[in-house]
């Protein structure tokens, strides 16, 4: 596939899952009420407003412009780095839900209170014992996740097709 067709469908992941991601914001913003679980999976699951000044897990709070930094940061390394070296599809598919994931958040660190570039992140999906996240996280989990798996089997995928090569 053509470089210019890879960096396309990343550039799409990437609009698309920041417009899901700040569409779910929207309604969980205008739906749901602080403090109030609504349950999806029982209480495994459950949908919880949350406005997350840190990191994951609520870490760093103090530190939200840092973040804010950060999060410009790479996504301009995505734009300006990552994908002019796009030569796969899988490749293009983590560049752009890496890019959905950072700017889903970067745009409320931008744009929600307490302040420009400052701004909490709206957090909606709780997941009983572990945390409570948006699309954007699922977003830069999934990449991350392909990236592991990547680099777990592509060595083997590569052996295989030596040895079948060497036949």
């Amino acid at each position: 596939m053509r470089r210019s067709a890879l960096i396309l469908v990343a550039c799409g992941i990437g609009l698309g899952g920041l417009a899901v991601d700040q569409l779910v914001k929207l309604a969980s913003v205008a739906f749901l009420t602080p403090g109030v679980p609504v349950p999806i999976v029982g209480d495994l699951l459950q949908l919880q407003l949350i406005r997350n000044p840190g990191a994951a897990f609520g870490m760093g709070s103090s530190a939200t412009i840092v973040f804010t930094i950060l999060a410009m940061v790479a996504t301009l390394a995505c734009l300006f780095v990552v994908l002019p070296r796009v030569t796969r599809m899988w490749q293009a598919v983590v560049a752009g839900l890496f890019l959905a994931g950072i700017t889903g958040n970067l745009v409320d660190r931008i744009f929600q209170p307490p302040a420009a570039l400052h701004g909490h992140v709206i957090d909606m999906f709780s997941l009983r014992g572990f945390a409570i996240f948006n699309v954007a996280d699922i977003c830069i989990t999934v990449a991350a996740g392909i990236v592991i798996g990547w680099s777990l089997f592509a060595d083997r995928a590569e052996a295989k097709a030596r040895k079948a090569a060497a036949r």
